[in-house]
Parts: structure tokens; C-alpha cells; sequence
């Protein structure tokens, strides 16, 4: 079965970190580039992060740019995200997807910045 599945979300206070999962299975995960997206209440989803297929690539919203990094393992199948000094305004459900043939949405993983 093709699918990606988040993790690693919670409620954090705001200067703290967080580092979101996302596993793939069912494709050959080598092969895809990677993208994490966001979603806060009433908002479009956003593009955050994006990773190439072998990692060497990485490009990031003006809104995450020196806070967040984006990594690979492709030996393991899953991307990540390293969310750092996480502010009130990165409150969403975070979303990965592949670039090339995006597969449904999943459930995402709820991120919480609240003191």
C-alpha cells in the first residue's frame, strides 16, 4: 500500500523545537522529491520545505527559512523536518507529500506553539 505517514507533533512553547517524521512505504522512496506543507485553522495548506530526491537540494518559505531544516533518509524511508525557535504562528497540521504524483493527504501531525 502507497502511503505516507506523519509524526512527531505536540504542543511546544514558543522558542522550543520539535522534529516531525514522515514514513513512506508502498514506492520506491529514493526516487521522489519530497515536500512538507502546513495547514493552520481557516488558512490554505502552505509549502514549507522542500528536499530532492537524494537530498542534495533543499528550499524553504521566507516564513521557516533559518529555523527550519529538512533532511532525508532514504535507507529508512522517511523525511523530516527540524522545526526550531518555533513561534505562536507555526501552529498548524503539518503535511509531506512527494513532488512528482502527490498521493491523497494523509492526517498530518498537529503542531501546538502555545506558552
Amino acid at each position: 500500500q502507497v502511503r505516507l505517514v506523519e509524526s512527531g507533533g505536540g504542543l511546544v512553547q514558543p522558542g522550543g523545537s520539535l522534529r516531525l517524521s514522515c514514513a513512506a512505504s508502498g514506492f520506491t522512496f529514493s526516487n521522489y522529491a519530497m515536500r512538507w506543507y502546513r495547514q493552520a485553522p481557516g488558512k490554505e495548506r502552505d509549502l514549507v520545505a522542500h528536499i530532492s530526491s537524494g537530498g542534495g537540494v533543499t528550499n524553504y518559505a521566507e516564513f521557516v527559512k533559518g529555523r527550519f531544516t529538512i533532511s532525508r533518509d532514504n535507507a529508512k524511508n522517511t523525511v523530516y523536518l527540524q522545526m526550531n525557535s518555533l513561534k505562536s504562528e507555526d501552529t498548524a497540521v503539518y503535511y509531506c507529500n512527494r513532488v512528482v504524483s502527490p498521493l491523497p493527504w494523509g492526517q498530518g501531525t498537529q503542531v501546538t506553539v502555545s506558552s
